[in-house]
């Protein structure tokens, strides 16, 4: 059976600039898709890439695509496409085969952790957040990029981040893979006590394994980018992996291991609209209702709030 394979690019501003390994993050663009069979049923992807050569790969795709394909041809695309595109792909598939039926199936995301911004101003965040929330909730949990600032400047805001958070308040490190082993072991060092940290968050380069591995036994450490560098460590690594589904490849496997009570995964935004946010609040959901519950990073306060960030496939369609 042919499908109709539809397309459409996108492009929105972060509401605030976010560091990332890829540099400074400022807009996120990529490409809606919808593949409709022949009774009229739709699936809905999103391919969302980070980093400028995936973005081109991904741009080059586009032309070798046809309006109508085979099932089995869409499949064995996927297979060797870019993981930003075969998440697009898997994810209107699975859509288009009943895994859900919008929006009774769809689940809502527990709170998100709160990604605080960089240096002094995460200080700032902190109070803001603990006033609002210090009657809503019993625990939060905030995620801070270092490696932005010189170590000692951010050594001192730790130590003032520590002396303000409460007790019941969970703090991550995502040093986006900018420490060496030495500074990461400072920091460790600093840290191996404490009761508040739930992990080190990519503090070393995606290829020092080695390193990874001996940090591992003073603090947490949660992979990230090395899960992309060598998916064969979203089975062999032991410890927290963060990953972030539209950039993670197509779906429906980490679907599969979720519902099948799959331990020490977070999930995590790259910044998506309304059509891939619905997967990654999904997932986040049942990974919250799984053997090791966690936060999400979701980055509430970091998105626009207009019609390309809905729930409904149909409207953020439209919003183009």
């Amino acid at each position: 059976m042919d499908l109709r394979f539809h397309f459409k690019p996108y492009s929105f501003r972060l509401l605030r600039p976010l560091q990332t390994s890829h540099g400074i993050l400022h807009k996120r663009s990529g490409w809606l898709i919808r593949i409709q069979d022949s009774l009229g049923r739709c699936g809905w992807g999103e391919v969302s890439p980070l980093g400028l050569d995936d973005f081109k790969e991904c741009f080059d795709l586009f032309d070798v695509l046809q309006s109508k394909m085979t099932r089995r041809s869409l499949e064995d695309f996927l297979m060797q496409a870019p993981s930003a595109f075969a998440f697009g792909i898997g994810a209107a598939l699975g859509e288009l085969d009943g895994l859900f039926d919008y929006p009774s199936d769809w689940l809502e995301a527990p709170e998100s952790a709160f990604l605080l911004s960089k240096g002094h101003q995460a200080l700032l965040d902190v109070e803001v957040f603990l006033k609002h929330y210090s009657q809503q909730t019993n625990s939060l949990t905030f995620k801070w990029k270092v490696g932005v600032e010189s170590v000692d400047e951010e050594l001192s805001i730790l130590d003032k981040l520590l002396d303000i958070l409460p007790e019941n308040i969970r703090l991550r490190l995502d040093a986006n893979g900018g420490w060496n082993r030495a500074i990461a072991k400072n920091w460790a060092n600093h840290l191996r006590h404490e009761e508040r940290l739930e992990w080190f968050e990519q503090p070393l380069p995606v290829n020092d394994l080695e390193g990874l591995i001996n940090l591992a036994t003073y603090v947490p450490v949660a992979l990230d980018e090395s899960l992309l560098a060598d998916t064969s460590l979203r089975e062999s690594w032991f410890g927290w992996q963060v990953r972030r589904p539209v950039i993670d490849g197509d779906p429906r496997p980490l679907l599969n291991d979720l519902k099948r009570g799959r331990s020490h995964r977070m999930i995590s935004t790259a910044f998506e609209t309304g059509i891939g946010r619905r997967w990654v609040n999904h997932l986040a959901a049942i990974q919250h209702n799984g053997p090791t519950p966690t936060a999400p990073g979701l980055a509430p306060g970091w998105f626009p709030q207009d019609k390309l960030f809905s729930d409904n496939p149909e409207i953020v369609w439209q919003a183009i």
